[in-house]
């Protein structure tokens, strides 16, 4: 809500020949006693005059112009041409500096950069006028904000309050240039536990489900866990404070926890507890299973796999595996029909070709043009990817993943792979936004707009290293993703250690409390002194915003996201600990049919193989049936004995083999 008070004046321009007022740049003085401080906003009047016979009331050269600028650097002058003279009027004596008969004048002085002229052309110096404390109205000109703001399609999503003394103004960015398709993405920046890079991120993001224009279609986010609870609590109520109340009501943003979040999180390594701090027994059933089988991994063996260890020929092997061999019925050429669908149905096959090949005599040590020591390589590398991502990849039964296709509007999918295996946590981020980007060329996800939140984003992104699938994915997303809708949310400590071109494309940046040496690197050179100083020490919830429309960077104030703090999560709900097989094979049933009696799960299951367990119990949660328990039954198959240590052996999830020379 626009704010149409019109403040006093509380300055004027003056320009010197060792300070001139310039297009881009001008100084105003004001009193010693005054609310004007650095990033504040004000108001250029060009003062209209009547002299006698000029026509239309204007004085020579007087165009009526307005400047808006905002404050970026302060000084303070007396009469004094050197120190010296103040010493020496005391006598050296500082406590008598007070006993002067006269009081030496002082005065403010301030320097502001230009954010806007009107007209704007011709584009000329900023005239020497009255200068006014920017309102409501002076601010939404000054940043270009009245272009987006009205209209029969506005595109205004509210991201904080611009203050000055008693005088609050919501700062509003446009959608266009924050989701695209005119430009896109958001890059916050700031020290760990003081910038509230996350609370940023949760805010606006809420912000942009309650603003989004209707016109512009529907929207979902995909939020990556990536370090403790930090996100695990989106659908809870946080506490808020009276101040931050009153911000929502300023900022027309409802003060209220997500209200579609979706959880997902991989399994531990025994298959049936999940890998995540969202384990009250309160909250846990809203977390669903992500496993992913062969099928998923092997399409994204580049992800996994050290480049500097797999040639051409291992990628041609997998490129094989991947298009003739998975899914299909498959001929070994030994005698033996294959049809690999698991991991262990994998496992098979290389057994049988390994044996095939030692004992055919002279066949040689080639397999459909293939050598056995590129396809003993392959073999040891994906056994890897199994060992080290267990949990998360299934040596067998069904996959579970997200919902493509099914995305709903205004919901949050929340991935937690807070406690996974680096290898695990970039298998999860190149598969999830690859699907992404081929659900949103084919405009089949369910939604128009997809924002993906990452943080700690000099890990997956770095300036420097090799460059890994998971770094060409991000450049990709950040250089082509607007035109399809894919938009980047990244945060991170350093920005300086982010890919130049990641942070370069994104549209609007968000700086928090930021180091001082981090200011001292060359991206931040544009910025004057006491912006870097107001940088260093900026509290909690002010933030500095550059956007497309803004000239400058603008400070603003945000409230507290109205969702629960993942400390504060942990501690109202603390995770519980891990539950034995039975019991965990118990709650999952009974999380899909709460009809289900755990007694007669653990009577089923008694004397039951657990990789037999799992299987079925991922089959029934795949399937989601009626009668989850008969179902169960049905997959779990006839009471059978533990088979015997050389047949488990066979089937065996893939294991490394250390003393394989390849």
């Amino acid at each position: 809500m626009i704010d149409r008070r019109d403040p006093p004046p509380i300055g004027r321009v003056v320009a010197t020949e060792q300070k001139p007022a310039t297009p881009h740049q001008f100084h105003f003085w004001t009193a010693n006693e005054t609310t004007i401080g650095i990033g504040a906003i004000v108001r250029v009047e060009e003062q209209p005059g009547n002299p006698k016979g000029l026509p239309n009331g204007r004085g020579k050269g007087e165009t009526g112009k307005v400047v808006y600028g905002v404050v970026t650097d302060g000084f303070a002058y007396s009469d004094l041409a050197t120190p010296l003279h103040d010493v020496v009027g005391a006598e050296g004596d500082p406590a008598r500096a007070a006993e002067s008969p006269t009081v030496r004048q002082e005065i403010r002085l301030w320097t502001a950069a230009v954010l806007r002229q009107k007209p704007e052309e011709p584009l000329q110096p900023v005239p020497l006028g009255q200068v006014h404390v920017a309102s409501d109205v002076d601010v939404a000109q000054a940043l270009r904000m009245d272009t987006y703001l009205g209209g029969a399609a506005p595109t205004a999503i509210p991201v904080g309050l611009y203050t000055s003394g008693t005088l609050e103004a919501p700062v509003y960015l446009d959608a266009d240039f924050l989701l695209g398709p005119e430009a896109a993405h958001l890059n916050i920046s700031g020290v760990s536990g003081l910038a509230t890079k996350t609370s940023a991120a949760e805010f606006l993001l809420g912000s942009i489900f309650q603003h989004f224009p209707t016109h512009k279609g529907r929207i979902a986010a995909v939020c990556f866990n990536v370090k403790g609870p930090d996100l695990c609590f989106l659908d809870q109520p946080g506490a808020l404070e009276d101040e931050d109340r009153r911000r929502y009501e300023r900022l027309a943003v409802r003060a209220q926890p997500f209200e579609r979040v979706r959880y997902y999180a991989p399994f531990k390594a025994d298959g049936v507890n999940l890998n995540t701090l969202r384990t009250h027994p309160d909250l846990v059933g809203d977390v669903e299973p992500l496993v992913w089988g062969l099928r998923e991994v092997l399409d994204y063996a580049e992800v996994l796999l050290n480049r500097d260890d797999i040639d051409a020929k291992a990628d041609a092997f997998i490129d094989f595996l991947s298009d003739r061999v998975v899914d299909k019925d498959f001929d070994d050429g030994f005698g033996g029909a294959h049809r690999v669908v698991t991991f262990a149905d994998l496992e098979r096959l290389f057994r049988s070709i390994f044996d095939g090949l030692e004992l055919g005599g002279g066949r040689g040590d080639t397999w459909r043009t293939h050598h056995i020591a590129t396809i003993r390589k392959v073999r040891n590398r994906l056994s890897n990817i199994s060992t080290r991502a267990k949990g998360l990849v299934t040596d067998d039964g069904p996959s579970n993943d997200l919902p493509w296709g099914r995305f709903e509007d205004r919901a949050v999918y929340v991935v937690d792979v807070a406690n996974v295996d680096p290898l695990g946590q970039d298998l999860v981020f190149a598969r999830v936004v690859s699907k992404l980007r081929e659900h949103l060329e084919r405009r089949d996800l369910g939604v128009e707009a997809v924002v993906v939140f990452v943080d700690e984003l000099n890990k997956y992104a770095p300036a420097d290293g090799p460059e890994t699938y998971v770094k060409k994915m991000l450049l990709d997303i950040s250089e082509r993703g607007r035109y399809l809708g894919l938009v980047l949310f990244g945060a991170e400590q350093f920005r300086s250690q982010v890919h130049r071109r990641v942070v370069g494309n994104a549209g609007t940046i968000v700086f928090g409390r930021m180091d001082s040496d981090e200011l001292a690197t060359p991206g931040y050179q544009v910025l004057s002194p006491a912006t870097k100083i107001k940088l260093a020490t900026l509290p909690i919830g002010e933030l500095m915003v550059r956007h497309p429309h803004f000239t400058q960077p603008i400070f603003v104030r945000f409230p507290r996201p109205a969702v629960l703090r993942g400390r504060d999560g942990v501690e109202r709900f603390p995770p519980a600990a891990d539950l034995p097989f039975e019991d965990a094979v118990v709650r999952q049933l009974v999380r899909l049919d709460r009809r289900v009696r755990p007694n007669l799960v653990k009577d089923l299951i008694a004397d039951r193989r657990e990789e037999d367990v799992r299987r079925a119990l991922a089959h029934t949660r795949q399937i989601r049936p009626q009668d989850a328990l008969a179902h169960f039954r049905k997959e779990l198959g006839g009471r059978v004995a533990a088979a015997p240590a050389a047949a488990r052996e066979s089937v065996a999830p893939l294991n490394p083999i250390s003393d394989d020379p390849y």
